[in-house]
């Protein structure tokens, strides 16, 4: 399976794959100044739950484009219950 993004789609994942990137580094220099621990934990927790999002946001287009590749009768060599496993397995991998 694929993911193709198309503009928005696209923009939004970059943006929250950047926006953690930006708070990862924030974190590491936040450790390397010694900075207090709930600062740290709470700068680490809102890179997580960017990446999360990120995460569930490309899950969910790929979720999309299976349903419409089936609908088309695409994709045919993979049965739904294939697929079915297969996305399940990317949401738990997220949990």
């Amino acid at each position: 399976m694929e993911l193709q993004f198309e503009g928005d789609e696209l923009k939004s994942v970059l943006n929250r794959l950047r926006r953690a990137q930006g708070q990862i580094s924030g974190v590491i220099k936040m450790i390397e100044e010694g900075r207090d621990c709930e600062d740290v934990v709470t700068q680490l927790a809102a890179a997580s739950r960017a990446l999360d999002r990120a995460g569930f946001a490309i899950i969910a287009t790929g979720l999309q484009q299976c349903l419409a590749d089936s609908g088309n009768g695409e994709g045919a060599a993979e049965t739904t219950e294939q697929m079915k496993a297969r996305l399940e397995k990317l949401f738990l991998s997220l949990a």
